[in-house]
């Protein structure tokens, strides 16, 4: 399902299958950690879950570029930016809270304290809609406790994975 102003986006599935084990583990007929889910409640350090690494995936991007591996990984609400910077024109928004990122890029420092920014395509359009949702989120927006995340290649190639950030340094 491609992303729209209108209606859930790509990811409407995946939100209403995360629904559906939601109030399964609340009834008590899935362990607890089986519906692990990020927190963004006040007092929260951020959102929490695990990520992994998927290879032989397709995801094109609105300017034809295909990518075959992603970080499917849990995150927060967030703002998809069509740069890597913090006041960037906002394209996208992640409305639900797993979501897969194609690449890592270096750009500007973010409340995360790192300068690392996840590409993915949102799951709603807000701006240039040629761009159809994609662009950058802040790494500390999802619950990756290495930035960047191992294995996730960078947007440039060429580009070489600084010293990771460990725990609250995201």
């Amino acid at each position: 399902m491609k992303p729209t102003a209108i209606g859930p986006g790509r990811r409407g599935w995946t939100a209403l299958a995360l629904s559906a084990v939601s109030v399964a583990a609340l009834a008590g007929a899935v362990p607890a950690a089986a519906a692990t889910a990020g927190d963004d409640a006040p007092g929260a350090s951020g959102p929490r879950g695990i990520c992994q690494i998927r290879n032989g995936v397709t995801h094109t991007d609105y300017a034809g570029k295909t990518f075959t591996t992603d970080l499917y990984c849990e995150n927060v609400v967030a703002d998809v930016y069509a740069k890597s910077e913090n006041y960037a024109t906002v394209v996208g928004k992640l409305v639900t809270t797993l979501s897969w990122f194609v690449c890592w890029e270096t750009g500007e420092l973010h409340a995360g304290k790192n300068r690392v920014w996840y590409y993915t395509q949102g799951d709603r359009i807000l701006n240039w809609p040629m761009r159809k949702g994609w662009g950058y989120v802040p790494a500390y927006r999802l619950t990756t406790t290495v930035d960047p995340f191992p294995g996730l290649p960078p947007c440039v190639p060429s580009m070489k994975a600084a010293p990771a950030a460990k725990g609250g340094h995201r």
